[in-house]
């Protein structure tokens, strides 16, 4: 992928402003982000009273959570990534979009585990065509040098949409039943994919890019599937990242689908509570950590490229001592208190991933590019940090019967120390690839 310079703003040139249909197409893919993520996080929103229904343990929550859904999710982007690059992007979002909602209301009827099961990966299935193709159709309609800005807005999409499943979904829950929920939101989706597909118009592919050659290089056809994913990997940058995100996400998607559960059982939180206050946290800290790191990374990678690996790896070590506190406080308002910041920390790591992809490759390459970094990521942490941390609570329950989540927690702060190290070694890798480009 280094036959095509990254698509970058030209030194001291101020990036072209997107006009009125971009931003209207960057609400409308922010929303399909909502209903996404809103649709992924459910499950663990409204885990206890699930537990109480079906019967189902702490194990088989982190697997239909994590790795039963990213088995579908992930290793499906990789094929919807390479047909997107081919044809329509547009088109493949909406359908996207309406198959995972009618698969969330699925969720709702299921009346065992293994139909909760079934369901949880048909939404997987769906949700693999949701964030690259959106990735690739906002580079195309925002210029070099604003992508930072405008990625950050759309990756306010999962804290939205947790901050509004953990309101809606508890609040449904407790006056109705869990089930309502996952039907609601499901009816939701399938209306909001046909938005998609009559509103958002497929924009030129590398139109705005400012590389040399950026647009008759889109206007070829898309390269060989092997050959996109061979030049992936063979970017020590691209595979770093992907690998620090891998770690990052192991910590994010633990915690996330525990949260509710650990605060309710071990906090003292009632679902109520959860529906206001949890909300609250979810909401303004996320949504301020991926805002905040995309506007800095814009303004901070214009001077050095190494800022797409310092800016995470600073986040994450603010972060570790005040989730060391979260875990360890004793009332479940004292715990939400420490756990603010860490929420938005956590997550300083994504809008300067996406942005890095999305420049350092060529623009009929953005879709299954993302669908990559996408893959390895949630592999890592979608698939196995649930899992891992389920298992853990289940095996400190016999020595911890009152706060065997409490202990799993704790077991995560190491991952934060590996993941820190290992976007300190991406900034070397780096380095060391930007002092090759300049040496004659």
């Amino acid at each position: 992928m280094a036959a095509l310079p990254a698509s970058q703003a030209m030194p001291g040139a101020q990036p072209a402003r997107p006009g009125a249909r971009a931003w209207i197409v960057l609400a409308i893919l922010c929303l399909v982000y909502v209903l996404n993520f809103l649709d992924r996080q459910l499950l663990s929103i409204l885990a206890k009273p699930i537990q109480d229904e079906l019967g189902v343990t702490d194990s088989q929550l982190g697997l239909i959570g994590g790795l039963y859904f990213a088995m579908f999710y992930c290793i499906l982007a990789i094929p919807v990534g390479w047909l997107a690059d081919r044809t329509n992007r547009v088109r493949v979002l909406a359908f996207s979009c309406a198959l995972w909602s009618a698969a969330t209301a699925a969720c709702g009827m299921a009346s065992s585990y293994p139909q909760l099961a079934l369901a949880r990966m048909t939404v997987g299935v769906g949700e693999a065509g949701g964030v690259p193709p959106s990735y690739a159709i906002i580079s195309d309609y925002f210029p070099p040098g604003m992508r930072g800005t405008a990625l950050s807005l759309f990756n306010l999409g999962p804290p939205i949409g947790q901050a509004l499943g953990v309101a809606f979904g508890a609040s449904i829950a407790a006056a109705y039943s869990w089930r309502l929920a996952f039907i609601w939101v499901g009816v939701v989706g399938v209306v909001t994919a046909l938005v998609v597909w009559l509103v958002v118009r497929e924009p030129r592919k590398g139109g705005l890019d400012a590389a040399p050659g950026a647009v008759a290089a889109a206007a070829e056809p898309a390269p060989p599937f092997w050959r996109t994913c061979r030049e992936y990997f063979a970017n020590p940058v691209l595979r770093g990242m992907a690998l620090a995100c891998g770690a990052t996400q192991f910590i994010t998607y633990a915690v996330l689908n525990f949260t509710v559960l650990f605060l309710m059982r071990e906090k003292g939180m009632a679902l109520e509570q959860v529906a206001v206050w949890y909300a609250l946290v979810i909401g303004t800290g996320i949504c301020a950590g991926m805002f905040a790191s995309g506007r800095l990374i814009d303004r901070l990678s214009r001077k050095s490229k190494t800022a797409y690996a310092y800016l995470p790896a600073a986040g994450l070590a603010l972060a570790m001592p005040l989730f060391a506190l979260f875990v360890w406080a004793d009332r479940w308002p004292l715990a939400l208190a420490f756990l603010l910041l860490p929420t938005g920390l956590n997550y300083f790591y994504l809008s300067p991933a996406v942005t890095l992809v999305q420049e350092e490759v060529r623009p009929n390459q953005r879709v299954l590019s993302g669908a990559l970094l996408l893959l390895v990521m949630n592999l890592i942490g979608l698939g196995l940090g649930p899992a891992y941390l389920g298992m853990a609570s289940d095996f400190f329950r016999a020595s911890h019967p009152d706060n065997s989540l409490q202990m799993a927690f704790y077991t995560l702060i190491p991952f934060y120390l590996l993941a820190v190290g290992m976007f300190l070694r991406l900034a070397r890798t780096i380095r060391l690839q930007a002092s090759q480009e300049t040496t004659p």
